[in-house]
């Protein structure tokens, strides 16, 4: 399970959401969504015992979500906040402007940041990424087009790539 002591100390709420990729933890606070985590794989995350259970927060978020897992929406607009440094910021922001139903390389984002060489680094911030599918790192493939890791396994990256019609050519199986 993914350390959350480094989590930000602007979070005070949390709540769970049932997905069809399982429940996910929301955690942010009144004005900002912070944290999305998946309850299961290798990257599990649960609250730290200072936040509190709120199932009135995060409305937006929820009706987001809903609308997302429903097919008809491309794009989010909940407030949310990034924590990390600048040059994982400047990658997340490049995940955030890879289209729906597209995917990209690594490679391709470091380029987008005009870091061509920090592909490896890319891959770090990628990893370290607070918000997944708001945040689309499951956007991101192998120069090869091969799957590569994901927060919340491999089965469901390939879940939320077939629910954005991953475009032609990427598929695996």
């Amino acid at each position: 399970m993914r350390d959350l002591k480094k989590a930000s100390k602007s979070i005070t709420h949390y709540d769970y959401l049932d997905t069809p990729i399982g429940p996910l933890l929301l955690a942010g606070c009144k004005d900002y969504l912070r944290f999305v985590g998946f309850a299961e794989g290798f990257q599990a995350r649960r609250p730290l015992e200072i936040w509190k259970q709120d199932g009135g927060m995060f409305t937006q978020a929820r009706q987001e979500f809903a609308e997302y897992f429903a097919g008809t929406r491309t794009k989010f607009t909940v407030a949310i906040k990034l924590s990390g440094s600048d040059f994982q910021r400047s990658v997340w922001q490049a995940l955030i402007d890879v289209p729906y139903g597209e995917t990209c390389s690594y490679g391709d984002i470091a380029h987008a940041i005009n870091n061509p060489k920090s592909s490896r680094a890319v891959g770090g911030a990628n990893n370290a990424n607070p918000i997944p599918v708001i945040v689309p790192c499951h956007r991101i493939i192998g120069a090869d087009k091969s799957m590569t890791g994901f927060g919340g396994g491999i089965p469901t990256k390939e879940f939320l790539l077939d629910l954005e019609g991953r475009v032609a050519g990427t598929r695996l199986i």
